[in-house]
């Protein structure tokens, strides 16, 4: 069992591999399979880029007004960002490849 940060994870099956985006959780290895429980997590093919570029925006313009010492929001909107570039770097990089 460990700890499964955000990023990107490829689901391999006989019909083809999925790509997703994850926003962490937890991910249990065993011999003959693999047991992801994710926080969030999203299909490439389904990710609105429109959405996740607004989504990206309101968050640097947020960041933008909030003090660092606001601990908990500024470290809220970090991780929104970091989630919106996420999305839209993994679209960038695998929705063509897919299609």
């Amino acid at each position: 069992l460990s700890t499964l940060k955000m990023g990107v994870v490829t689901v391999k099956t006989p019909e083809g591999d999925q790509v997703f985006t994850v926003a962490g959780g937890i991910v249990e290895v065993q011999p003959d399979s693999v047991i992801i429980l994710a926080d969030a997590a999203e299909n490439v093919m389904e990710i609105d880029t429109q959405r996740a570029d607004a989504a990206r925006q309101r968050a640097e313009e947020m960041l933008s007004k909030v003090i660092p010492q606001d601990t908990d929001t500024y470290l809220a909107l970090q991780a929104a960002l970091r989630r919106s570039n996420l999305r839209l770097d993994a679209v960038k990089k695998y929705k063509k490849s897919q299609q």
